[in-house]
């Protein structure tokens, strides 16, 4: 499925049109064109990169999964690679889509390998756009990038409150709390690694979007591209320091476990040891030999009153130490 718009002057002029008539808008004057592309088959869109005179490796790219988030710059046209994210309905988990963006000087090409990207969406901040919509191909390009780096944004602004939420679970004594801090840990520490494959590479795209000698940023434009570049060095930021505090929370749980592993352990041996004394005693009185107080009442009188006397005795050393 295709989308197109022809923008003149700025201005939105029609859209909706065959891909087909794409290269005969762009031969008009102050005409930029944008052509969206979800799922495209590998033999259509090569018939568009031959039209538009497209590298056959940023066509390769450009239908291929997987690709890192990247700049590659050609003779006549630039292929960006970026990736959108979101959070699943479980709340831990990253979802992510993957969108290829062809750029020459009057044309804009997305590629969208999923329908995860809401383009709507973008075309929403591209209308409001309207102060400097005459700045072609780079306004367009900055409305999906902001897009992109805003859902960035949210995406580590919601795994920052998750992990606040685990700090409040932390020391829980139920064995359901430590259960569920152990499993959303490891959740969240996935979905951080798989968002810092994300945001990382975005620093370079951006800075190498901004070179003059690229072409690509003019420069009435060049301060909202400062503003997306700071937005993805804060979000870069805020992951590295979320993978330090998810690691310190998960560090943080096994030492709280290893103390309270420590705690049953001394209750565990000084109930031993209590319990050690009358079996001991009445072990020793158990013998088949005669005794001190063998078959008198006496004898049964003393051994009772050792029993207890040490018992107590060790109750309350142990309570002094805090082992019971």
């Amino acid at each position: 499925m295709a989308r197109t718009r022809l923008y003149r002057s700025g201005t939105l002029a029609l859209e909706g049109f065959p891909v087909s008539e794409v290269s005969r808008y762009l031969e008009e004057p102050n005409a930029v064109v944008w052509l969206d592309l979800c799922r495209p088959e590998p033999a259509d869109f090569a018939e568009v990169g031959e039209e538009l005179g497209l590298h056959e490796l940023a066509l390769e790219d450009a239908v291929h999964t997987g690709e890192r988030p990247k700049l590659d710059s050609y003779r006549s046209h630039q292929f960006l690679s970026a990736y959108a994210v979101s959070v699943a309905s479980d709340g831990v988990s990253l979802v992510t889509s993957e969108i290829a963006v062809l750029i020459t000087a009057d044309a804009l090409i997305t590629v969208r390998k999923d329908a995860g990207l809401p383009i709507d969406e973008v075309l929403a901040r591209w209308d409001r756009a309207s102060a400097t919509s005459a700045s072609g191909v780079g306004l367009l390009l900055h409305g999906l990038l902001d897009y992109l780096v805003d859902g960035h944004f949210a995406a580590v602004q919601h795994f920052d409150d998750r992990i606040e939420e685990l700090d409040e679970l932390l020391f829980g004594e139920a064995r359901k709390q430590i259960e569920e801090v152990q499993r959303r840990s490891y959740q969240l520490r996935k979905s951080l690694v798989r968002l810092r494959r994300v945001v990382l590479p975005m620093r370079e795209v951006v800075n190498s979007l901004m070179r003059p000698d690229l072409g690509v940023v003019p420069e009435p434009l060049m301060p909202y591209y400062r503003d997306v570049y700071d937005h993805v060095l804060r979000v870069t930021e805020w992951t590295e320091s979320l993978r330090d505090m998810l690691t310190s929370v998960v560090e943080t749980n096994l030492s709280v476990q290893a103390n309270r592993m420590n705690m049953i352990m001394k209750k565990v041996t000084s109930w031993a040891a209590i319990i050690a004394v009358p079996t001991a005693i009445t072990g020793f009185y158990g013998q088949n030999l005669p005794y001190p107080g063998f078959g008198q009442r006496s004898g049964f009188l003393v051994s009772s009153l050792v029993i207890v006397a040490l018992s107590v005795l060790l109750y309350v050393t142990f309570k002094r130490k805090d082992w019971l």
